[in-house]
């Protein structure tokens, strides 16, 4: 059982996948040419980063971002605010291309791609989190060629472990945004409920603080920065910290201080 600073029950980490555009690009090229569906990721850009950082100031979190190279040059001076902000900003590709549709060469070139745009922000990443959490043997390989601390894609714990020598703080789907509040044509489903939502992520916390583990939520601008949504995220904190001591560290917190 780990003892968190401060005698913490738990370590909470909300993590932000900024894609804006470039998700919708990366899943079909095609989408280059639609601006109704890279409206989306605009919003996310444009509304909900400035909405979502408001709201972590508010609550005095530190945070970790993940962005694309690519969104890094499409958007610096966001990611310049989340900066400012004291956020940490780790690596998520650069055209946020998935790992297992790519050739070794092209990986390579997402991982140095990436490095090469985030340092032009003064930024040198930490950590890593794999477009769609798709990794291979070559991507692990690149990670620890790069000196990277930890990565942040896979689902093979509840707790971060360790993954052929690099540093694991995994994460799952039914702790992540979209398989919950993300819709998109042809998709039968519908969202799930505000309360449901909330239920579902707040039970999960109730587990993590019972076993005083480590929890990673996963959200993206776009979908949990609408008003209403934000305002869940609002919740889900005060109903946090309502029920215990919780340390909310960026995921480059959670690294220095060491897991046991």
């Amino acid at each position: 059982m780990t003892s968190w600073p401060g005698g913490a029950r738990g370590a909470v980490a909300f993590t932000f996948d900024f894609d804006a555009e470039e998700v919708w690009i990366g899943d079909d090229p095609e989408n280059a040419n639609r601006p109704g569906v890279l409206s989306q990721g605009t919003y996310g850009a444009k509304v909900a980063v400035p909405l979502l950082l408001e709201l972590l100031e508010h609550h005095g979190l530190k945070q970790t971002f993940f962005v694309p190279g690519r969104v890094a040059e499409r958007h610096p001076g966001r990611v310049e605010e989340i900066l400012a902000a004291g956020h940490e900003v780790g690596h998520h590709g650069y055209l946020h291309l998935r790992s297992d549709g790519a050739t070794d060469a092209q990986q390579r070139e997402e991982i140095e791609r990436g490095l090469e745009a985030l340092a032009t922000l003064g930024v040198t990443p930490r950590g890593y989190r794999s477009p769609s959490w798709e990794l291979t043997p070559e991507t692990f390989a690149l990670l620890k060629h790069y000196g990277f601390a930890y990565d942040s894609s896979l689902m093979g714990d509840d707790r971060p472990y360790v993954v052929d020598g690099l540093l694991e703080l995994p994460v799952h789907w039914s702790l992540d945004d979209w398989p919950h509040l993300h819709w998109k044509p042809g998709r039968g489903d519908a969202f799930t409920s505000p309360e449901a939502f909330l239920d579902t992520w707040l039970r999960e916390f109730d587990s993590a603080r019972r076993d005083r583990r480590h929890l990673t939520y996963t959200m993206h601008p776009e979908v949990i920065g609408r008003g209403y949504r934000a305002q869940l995220l609002d919740d889900l904190i005060m109903n946090m910290t309502a029920r215990a001591n919780v340390w909310f560290p960026a995921h480059e917190d959670v690294a220095a201080f060491g897991v046991g």
